[in-house]
């Protein structure tokens, strides 16, 4: 089994310069979660026969937005934080808008495991959405996982809009103090590893270096490579025996992210 997770970042765009379909062909995903796609469905035309789709848009039209794309029917589907989390963080509703509406959470029930697909808020270049981010988000999205994780084993994927650790950006120490790198949201994705889950790419390469998922568009960054690692494949502990490898995928152009990858024993 194959699982790719890519922030797409408008896949109408994607479609109309033909990288999108391209990588479904170059590279057929058994499940494909998407983050960003800015639209929703009955806005796209798109003919994938040999997979079901599930889309979760956000209120706000060419906004956010996530799906995932499958080749087995899904057994359920559940859309956003549940009932109980969004009662127990009313703060998800921010100035900047609700983000629980924003289309950023998309789970899919397979016999085996559960699979998310999450487009983190971005704490913004002034850090305004830092306290949502850090205070809210994170700890809402966590106990949703570990919620799933009760029921059956769990994948989660995305855009985290943070890079771990240094070795997880080009130029850890110009961005102490900037949006995706600050102690708030890595401490927030440390959470996510005290509680069981594990980032799979470095559990294949803990020391791997030079290894990114976006890049700015500013100076040639990707042609420089002078990017940053905030896409992810995590997974329960008891799925680990069962994963191959890892793969994070630059070639793959498109967008200002490129996919991330994990196989996984059927």
């Amino acid at each position: 089994m194959k699982l790719y997770s890519w922030n797409v970042n408008g896949i109408r765009a994607g479609l109309t310069k033909g990288t999108f379909l391209k990588f479904i062909e170059e590279h057929q995903p058994d499940i494909l979660c998407l983050q960003e796609t800015k639209a929703s469905q009955d806005q796209v035309e798109i003919d994938l026969p040999d997979y079901f789709e599930v889309w979760n848009s956000a209120k706000k039209k060419g906004y956010s937005g996530t799906a995932i794309f499958s080749k087995t029917q899904p057994i359920s589907i559940k859309l956003n934080f549940p009932e109980e989390i969004v009662k127990k963080y009313p703060l998800l509703n921010d100035g900047f808008g609700h983000s629980d509406e924003e289309g950023r959470v998309t789970v899919a029930e397979f016999e085996d495991y559960f699979v998310a697909t999450v487009y983190t808020p971005n704490s913004k270049r002034e850090l305004s959405r830092l306290s949502l981010r850090s205070d809210v988000w994170d700890p809402a999205f966590l106990e949703y996982m570990l919620l799933l994780e009760k029921e059956k084993p769990v994948l989660f994927c995305g855009d985290l809009n943070v890079a771990h650790t240094e070795i997880d950006l080009a130029r850890p120490k110009d961005n102490k103090k900037n949006a995706g790198f600050t102690e708030e949201e890595r401490a927030g994705f440390s959470e996510y590893i005290a509680s069981g889950f594990v980032d799979t790419f470095r559990h294949f390469y803990p020391d791997k270096r030079e290894q990114y998922s976006w890049w700015t568009h500013w100076g040639k960054a990707r042609e420089r490579n002078v990017g940053w690692r905030i896409d992810y494949w995590l997974a329960s502990k008891s799925l680990v025996p069962k994963l191959k490898d890892a793969n994070i995928h630059p070639d793959v152009m498109g967008s200002d992210h490129c996919p991330v990858s994990i196989e996984i024993k059927d």
